[in-house]
């Protein structure tokens, strides 16, 4: 028989109903609870039924205003756990130390141009935790310049270290910021990852490698393309004490100068081939007679894939690597590709030459980096293209493959996995950092890009524990970060006539969800 008994939760009493049943499964006898409402004089009610009626059953009086909530329950609680908001405090009065956390919650929840964040801020829960913020745009770009010209940054980052007691790292490059200001010396123009003609800065992020959370990140002018450029940072991360550290870099620094540079300085590296050694498109094609081989087949993430180790050898060096190749991949690959291929082809071939032009310059601004599977010829004002059997042929034939070289003593398993990681964190801090008014940045002074770049980094510690612990708790099959964090978003805190606050009831989806990640509302 179903019972019904009372739960106290933050001070407020609710009424569950408790249900027995028989699991086939295990054989016995379980429970569920189902929620019937809050405890008012002795029985259930539930507050939107209270809120909608005319009678007095609920001792409320009129709401006033709803403002959201249900996403910064989590982002709060994992402030407390890793202390971030103790060390905030540390370096900033109250006031600044809540705007910081307001920034900072924005970049997660719901990324948003600066001179946006005060009209976020109002509808959102923190106008009554931290009431009247100064959150306009000149305070803003005051305060993140205050930052930027301290070293707010290095001493909070400091302080991460201490508490997680961090002995092993992984070194991750960025991708750059570009922007339009041409009065910061932080920026430098060179390869731009953005694919903008933009000068740009770009990043190191240093990752706590059990814990999977971030702790340090770095910022150098310009593209990071020669490893000698992070030294400094691995500098910096000895003086923490920390002396087991791995380089997982972007193909970009592939190069036989960075090879033998972390070779002779023993910098422990994976870092994925870019085909532009003669040697690597040898390799690649020595690879591809026998990577089918099912001594090769393994399993990653419950999905098959193909491994198989290898060894790249030139006149300076020879380092050892493996090669994937993902069945999957390779169809999705090709899809993407002969549709962008098909695509090109008609977007050159639609629109008529201008006759003030050279026909060649407008074909290769038209084709991009696709203009390598063309060949073209001008018939009166439009190109008559044909598409490069042979071209297209070796680049499909490379699909689904990929190397990935590593220094010291590696399993395939944590090489792959490592740079999967990478992915995640470039992606993670992406979300943060881009929006349409701050990509390409348009501030106009190191020191206030130095801060906002403070912002977005305590923004990626908290985006990545709550994906860590999502992981942890089974989550991330159902949900992403963004996806979680817009349900909970549906959570409501109601500011009342008497000058209370009442929470609305939460529906299932979102009970469980506070039930897995241990939280109340």
């Amino acid at each position: 028989m179903p019972t019904r008994r009372i739960k106290k939760i933050n001070g407020i009493e609710y009424w569950y109903e408790d249900i027995p049943y028989y699991d086939k499964e295990k054989k016995q006898i379980r429970h569920k609870s189902k929620y019937l409402g809050r405890n008012v004089n002795g029985e259930p009610v539930r507050v939107r039924d209270a809120l909608n009626s005319s009678e007095n059953i609920c001792p409320v009086s009129k709401p006033l205003k709803a403002y959201n909530y249900g996403e910064l329950l989590p982002l709060q609680w994992i402030t407390d756990e890793l202390k971030i908001g103790e060390y905030l405090g540390d370096l900033f009065n109250g006031k600044e130390r809540n705007m910081i956390l307001s920034m900072v919650f924005n970049r997660i929840a719901r990324p948003t141009a600066m001179y946006n964040l005060k009209t976020w801020y109002e509808s959102s829960a923190l106008s009554l935790k931290w009431p009247e913020l100064p959150l306009k745009s000149q305070n803003i770009s005051n305060l993140l310049s205050k930052v930027g010209d301290s070293d707010i940054p290095s001493t909070f980052m400091g302080k991460m270290f201490r508490n997680l007691g961090t002995k092993s790292t992984l070194i991750y490059d960025l991708t750059s910021f570009s922007s339009y200001s041409q009065m910061m010396n932080l920026l430098e123009y060179g390869y731009n990852r953005d694919g903008l003609d933009l000068p740009q800065i770009n990043l190191s992020m240093i990752v706590d490698k059990e814990k999977g959370i971030p702790v340090m990140y770095d910022i150098y002018p310009g593209s990071i393309v020669d490893v000698t450029t992070l030294k400094n940072t691995i500098k910096k991360i000895k003086a923490y004490g920390v002396e087991d550290y791995t380089l997982v870099m972007d193909r970009g620094f592939f190069s036989k100068g960075n090879i033998e540079e972390l070779l002779h300085e023993e910098v422990p590296f994976i870092m994925p081939a870019a085909m532009t050694l003669k040697s690597v498109k040898q390799l690649m094609s020595s690879v591809q007679k026998d990577i089918e081989s099912p001594e090769y087949l393994h399993k990653y993430n419950k999905k098959p894939i193909f491994v198989k180790p290898v060894t790249l050898e030139e006149k300076e060096f020879k380092i050892n690597g493996y090669c994937f190749y993902d069945p999957k991949r390779e169809i999705e690959e090709k899809n993407a590709f002969y549709s962008r291929i098909y695509d090109v082809k008609e977007k050159i071939e639609e629109t008529a030459i201008p006759g003030w032009r050279k026909a060649g310059e407008v074909f290769k601004e038209r084709a991009g980096y696709m203009a390598s599977f063309y060949s073209w010829k001008q018939i009166d004002d439009h190109f008559k293209i044909t598409i490069k059997k042979n071209a297209v042929s070796q680049r499909i034939n490379r699909m689904g493959k990929f190397f990935l070289f590593y220094n010291g003593e590696r399993g395939w398993m944590e090489c792959l996995t490592v740079y999967r990681e990478r992915d995640v964190v470039e992606k993670g801090f992406k979300t943060m950092k881009n929006d349409i008014q701050s990509l390409p940045l348009n501030t106009k002074k190191d020191s206030t890009t130095k801060g906002f770049l403070f912002v977005c980094f305590i923004g990626l510690i908290i985006r990545m524990r709550l994906l860590n612990i999502m992981k942890e708790k089974g989550i991330l099959k159902d949900y992403t970060v963004e996806s979680l964090l817009l349900e909970l978003e549906k959570i409501k805190k109601i500011e009342l006539e008497n000058g209370e606050s009442i929470v609305t009831e939460l529906t299932r989806k979102q009970r469980e969800i506070m039930e897995k990640l241990n939280l109340c509302a």
